[in-house]
């Protein structure tokens, strides 16, 4: 597994984006090298120190931050008054815009890992500008179809866990659209209601993401599973709030507006959001992008097949090669 030596962050802080947030960032590697930022997943999983890894700390200054209500960013989405209508995919692209012209930064690549994909093509979409080349991995668009294959169409594949997952729920909210009733849930009044939501769809997560199910230590923490839980509902449940038409996928049809921008896509031959040839159809849709497959991998960045090539594609962008 090819991944570069552990480097520390030379410089950090904490960004007012308004709204009464502030964004916490950091950036690593050479501060005079080819400026590149992360794109976490969720939403809401946070940043890793992990993700530094995949660039050339002698080549990139990477740049790390965690999205509004997760991580070190304030307030934290576990905190039941932190108002939600505030975090939306609007809000964080522009605070994205808001981190580069602080950080002085013309244009950079944009790397992202699941939600952090269809947030960096958005990104791109709408900013095409700023965006050198893209890098994504476990590829998603946000689009509907893809969350309802999430929370009910895999339920065919795991049936005992789906029942119990649909089980906290009303039973006249069952058949509808489970993230939303879970968003329901994670926003009573009542705090146990919201803990035994936040454990149940971990619970879910847990058991789709891996064969045989393995425990997510960070799950175990009640601080990342209500502020994880709250803020993957409040986007899945909401049409990751990417307006009219995402029944049918908002970046997917935008994805000719990618025109111009290089990109490379490396996903896993089995991670499950393949079953609706998303990833396929938006290599298709791209001009100028790549995909890349890795062999028996699923939805995890971190796997062997998967390193080896996102660290390929750093390297090439790094060297000026489309």
């Amino acid at each position: 597994m090819r991944l570069y030596p552990e480097t520390g962050p030379y410089d950090h802080g904490m960004l007012d984006v308004g709204d009464g947030n502030r964004v916490s960032w950091e950036t690593c590697g050479n501060p005079q090298g080819k400026p590149a930022v992360v794109l976490h997943g969720g939403p809401g999983s946070g940043r890793s120190a992990a993700f530094r890894r995949y660039f050339d700390p002698a080549v990139y200054r990477i740049v790390l931050f965690d999205q509004r209500g997760c991580g070190r960013s304030t307030p934290h989405a576990s905190a039941h008054d932190t108002d939600m209508s505030v975090n939306t995919t609007a809000h964080t692209l522009a605070d994205l815009e808001l981190l580069r012209e602080h950080l002085g930064i013309e244009r950079w690549l944009v790397w992202g890992v699941s939600w952090g994909s269809a947030l960096g093509l958005r990104y791109a979409q709408t900013h095409p500008d700023v965006v050198t080349e893209l890098v994504l991995t476990a590829v998603a668009t946000g689009s509907n179809p893809e969350v309802a294959l999430l929370t009910r169409g895999l339920g065919q594949l795991f049936p005992a866990a789906f029942e119990e997952f649909r089980a906290l729920l009303p039973e006249d909210e069952r058949d509808g659209d489970l993230a939303a009733a879970y968003n329901r849930l994670l926003e009573s009044p009542d705090r146990a209601v919201r803990e035994r939501a936040a454990r149940a769809w971990t619970d879910w997560e847990t058991a789709i993401a891996s064969r045989p199910p393995r425990s997510v230590p960070r799950y175990e923490d009640p601080v990342f599973r209500m502020g994880f839980a709250r803020t993957v509902t409040h986007y899945w449940g909401n049409d990751h709030f990417l307006g009219e038409g995402n029944d049918e996928g908002v970046v997917l049809r935008d994805a000719h507006l990618l025109a111009g921008v290089p990109g490379t896509l490396v996903q896993g031959s089995l991670d499950p959001g393949n079953l609706l040839g998303i990833v396929w159809r938006l290599h298709h849709a791209w001009p100028g992008s790549e995909l890349l497959i890795a062999d028996e991998v699923g939805h995890d960045a971190g796997a062997p097949g998967m390193t080896e090539l996102l660290v390929a594609a750093t390297d090439r962008y790094g060297r000026g090669e489309r």
